[in-house]
């Protein structure tokens, strides 16, 4: 049952392999606790979600109910269950975290850090820029290869959620990042022609785990006060593109947002940088 979903997670829907393998744990955790598929019933799943309720995140509930729902619509669709049990069961409200981001000053010193004059740090220089230029998420940046660059168009050919591609444009500090960084790869006799950009030692693409753990001596370096990750700095992108005029539904599209309400949250972030400004400047704030 769970193969044959995994296959339709991976098939039909598109599913990245870390939310297959996200999704196949929480089933089994959930049919630990609940039994046989059929024998699950709207009050067996309603007494599971209470007893989650105080020990789990929100947002994590709410991701277990997704898999769980997801599940067993699949099996009704299939007629391998009569009827769905999840059917009237209501997702657990959430509170909506604001999107960490760092400030100008922050990037600026963030992106001077790594050295310039070994592959490793141009690697890191690469990455960091090119990550902050285009707002990638971590996967699509090591998903990235050389061509899908193109350095004269000043654009990236990514792929994201779902699959789905997205030409995104790359900023000229990115590209001038990029250039140097295949430069030096290149004379390390490593292949800029074609295939991954970010390579680990081995020659290996680098993963979306590696990015985190290479980023994080560069931020203590930097002395940045906000704990700044890969994802960070997507959410300084879309921050500062806000702050600066860009159009919503611009950033929409640049970010990869399915929907208009995951990109609104940036809103409440440049909100509160204004009402921050409004209580320092207005006399009668």
């Amino acid at each position: 049952m769970l193969a044959a979903y995994a296959a339709h997670l991976r098939t039909e829907r598109h599913a990245s392999p870390h939310t297959i393998r996200g999704y196949l744990s929480d089933l089994r955790q959930f049919f630990a606790f609940a039994g046989a598929p059929g024998a699950v019933r709207a009050d067996t799943i309603r007494h599971w979600l209470r007893t989650l309720d105080g020990t789990t995140e929100r947002t994590s509930i709410a991701r277990k109910l997704a898999a769980v729902r997801g599940l067993f619509r699949f099996l009704a669709d299939r007629r391998r269950l009569a009827a769905d049990p999840t059917l009237g069961i209501a997702t657990p409200k959430t509170r909506r975290k604001l999107p960490a981001h760092l400030t100008l000053d922050d990037i600026d010193r963030l992106l001077a850090t790594p050295r310039g004059d070994t592959l490793a740090g141009l690697r890191g220089r690469a990455f960091l820029e090119v990550l902050y230029s285009s707002g990638l998420r971590v996967s699509e940046l090591v998903g990235l290869d050389w061509e899908h660059v193109d350095q004269d168009a000043g654009l990236l050919r990514v792929l994201g959620k779902g699959r789905k591609e997205r030409v995104v444009p790359v900023g000229r500090p990115a590209l001038r990042a990029l250039a140097a960084y295949r430069a030096r790869s290149a004379e390390a006799g490593l292949a800029v022609a074609h295939g991954p950009v970010f390579l680990n030692a081995r020659g290996g693409r680098l993963t979306a785990r590696s990015v985190a753990r290479l980023m994080e001596p560069y931020v203590l370096a930097s002395g940045s006060a906000t704990k700044a990750t890969p994802h960070a700095l997507r959410h300084t992108f879309a921050t500062h593109l806000l702050g600066a005029g860009a159009d919503l539904r611009a950033i929409q599209e640049l970010l990869g947002h399915a929907s208009l309400s995951t990109t609104q949250r940036y809103t409440h972030v440049d909100l509160r940088r204004l009402m921050d400004a409004y209580d320092r400047a207005h006399p009668r704030a």
